[in-house]
């Protein structure tokens, strides 16, 4: 199991984007390779409804919707404590929290420094 990060659903969903191809190309690589691609609750895309619509109707074909679980709070809290995390990073602590809670170990994000100082394999798109 890989999970998506965000960045990564955001520029495979903007055309307009310079790595809009290269974020669709790694998810095609993936999928091809028979690797299962989750998605758990993360920020919005910032898309009007119809375009979220499409999306997530995209999304729910092709990848795995993994629900939050109960305990995610008590230990993304303890988990941002542990590490200092502070800010916007503690969407990454998040991410990594719910990646704990179903064993998944792998990540594919453009943002690779980001989760440096967690226990994840980071997968950089450009790398497949």
């Amino acid at each position: 199991m890989i999970l998506l990060d965000t960045n990564v659903l955001a520029r495979m969903t903007d055309s307009g984007n310079p790595h809009c191809a290269l974020a669709r190309r790694a998810v095609h690589v993936l999928l091809g390779h028979g690797e299962r691609l989750i998605v758990v609750p993360q920020n919005g895309l910032g898309m009007t409804p119809d375009q979220a619509s499409q999306w997530l109707g995209f999304f729910q074909r092709r990848f795995t919707l993994l629900p939050d679980h109960d305990e995610l709070f008590t230990r993304w809290h303890a988990l941002v404590k542990a590490l200092g995390v502070k800010g916007l990073k503690s969407y990454d602590a998040r991410l990594v929290t719910a990646m704990q809670g179903y064993g998944i170990t792998q990540l594919l994000t453009f943002n690779a420094g980001d989760f440096k100082r967690f226990p994840v394999t980071v997968i950089d798109p450009a790398s497949l």
